[in-house]
């Protein structure tokens, strides 16, 4: 079977079991390793992107799924996402990153909360992280980066001004 979805603002057409899952896909016949493959459960958001700019586990989702809608990695993100960039930077800055596993789903399903969320404490963060894992750092950091982010975009010369 054939599906034909935009990936990172690209035609890509796979051709093969529609069962398939995307994480596969991307990783295996794109080499698009950002996207982890850790769980292959869905609850590790090691392996988020934005499918209709929606985060989405990439192990649970079916290539034969994705038939005419839009696909973001973190590849995608890092390149034409300002606020995955901005994130990225962030996390930079406070030292968030370790192993590295756990930091392109972070990304992607943090860049979307700060687009909904241009105000928002410490507790939405810790509750919009969940369904990300992270085994190495502890959390603090990375919602000290949120936190970072949400303070920059209030500050003069910020996104919201």
């Amino acid at each position: 079977m054939s599906t034909t979805f935009q990936l990172n603002g690209e035609t890509c057409r796979f051709d093969g079991d529609p069962m398939t899952p995307l994480v596969d896909l991307l990783r295996r016949d794109r080499f698009m390793t950002g996207t982890k493959a850790v769980c292959r459960e869905g609850f590790c958001g090691a392996c988020t992107v934005h499918v209709e700019g929606v985060p989405v586990p990439a192990c649970l989702r079916p290539v034969g799924l994705l038939e005419g809608l839009s696909v973001t990695t973190i590849e995608g993100a890092s390149r034409y996402d300002a606020e995955a960039r901005r994130l990225q930077a962030a996390f930079e800055r406070v030292d968030v990153v370790q192993c590295g596993m756990c930091f392109p789903g972070m990304v992607m399903n943090l860049s979307q909360f700060l687009r909904e969320n241009r105000s928002a404490d410490r507790d939405a963060v810790k509750h919009a992280m969940v369904g990300n894992i992270c085994r190495c750092t502890g959390y603090e950091r990375i919602v000290d980066a949120v936190m970072e982010c949400l303070a920059e975009a209030h500050s003069p010369g910020g996104t919201d001004v």
